[in-house]
């Protein structure tokens, strides 16, 4: 692996040369698994939007139909993780790239169920005969900022750029801010459109599963961040420790 400082882009992203070609080849067709479901998740996320845009059954059952394999996915990469754990008994940064696979799959896990929940719901609202022509612009700038989010988050991690990977975790804010703006406007709808309760339900569940999707994305991308520099930022994030030429980089990204 080429050698460099934190949030340099590498070209084997894989942590720590191994002496063994297997063990390498071991760790690269791991992350290749896990880059794959992401892409897979990823497009389920792009599918259930738009379900939403285009009011469209065909996207809705498609990510519905894709959902089982997302889990399967899931079961297989934790057992391919396990496996290499106790094949190759890793130490230090191929240790945690090993034990933060896991979790990383089950933030893209949870990515799939919230496109799940978005496509009931897009269901549902097509479903809805006497749905009025409604547009709420909170959800599609959600959407936009949930899956710009995602990607760098895989991309990021493919790459163990911490950096990035940071400015990720603080980025996230925007759509948390988007959906507080949005829960205000819906229930002022509601408010005003009291025989519209059950539709203005599905987009206020759609809007937050979008925001829930930013929090998974800054999940991954704070294991990132702990794969490369070694620091778990969840509660602390002010004091990671890495290189000199990125801690103040990171002291003014991170919130």
């Amino acid at each position: 692996m080429a050698k460099g400082n934190l949030g340099e882009t590498h070209r084997n992203p894989v942590p720590e040369k191994h002496l063994s070609r297997h063990y390498d080849s071991d760790l690269d067709k791991l992350l290749s698994e896990v880059l794959e479901m992401g892409g897979l998740v990823e497009a389920q996320l792009q599918m259930a939007i738009r379900a939403v845009d285009t009011l469209s059954l065909i996207y809705a059952e498609e990510v519905i139909a894709t959902e089982l394999r997302v889990n399967r996915m899931e079961i297989a990469l934790d057992a391919h993780c396990s496996n290499l754990i106790a094949r190759w008994q890793p130490a230090a940064r191929d240790l945690r790239f090993l034990m933060s696979i896991p979790r990383a799959i089950s933030n893209l896990e949870r990515v799939g169920d919230e496109a799940y929940k978005i496509a009931k719901r897009a269901h549902r609202i097509i479903h809805n005969e006497s749905r009025p022509a409604v547009e709420f612009p909170e959800i599609p700038r959600a959407a936009a900022l949930a899956l710009t989010l995602l990607s760098r988050a895989l991309d990021n991690f493919a790459r163990l750029d911490a950096v990035s990977a940071a400015e990720v975790v603080r980025d996230d804010r925007a759509i948390d801010n988007e959906y507080r703006g949005f829960v205000e406007t819906i229930m002022s709808y509601m408010v005003e459109n009291s025989r519209l309760t059950s539709m203005s339900l599905d987009y206020l569940f759609i809007g937050k599963a979008l925001e829930k999707v930013g929090d998974h994305a800054k999940n991954i991308a704070e294991l990132t961040i702990y794969i490369a520099s070694g620091t778990d930022i969840r509660h602390s994030p002010q004091t990671v420790d890495v290189p000199e030429s990125n801690k103040e980089f990171l002291r003014t990204t991170l919130p």
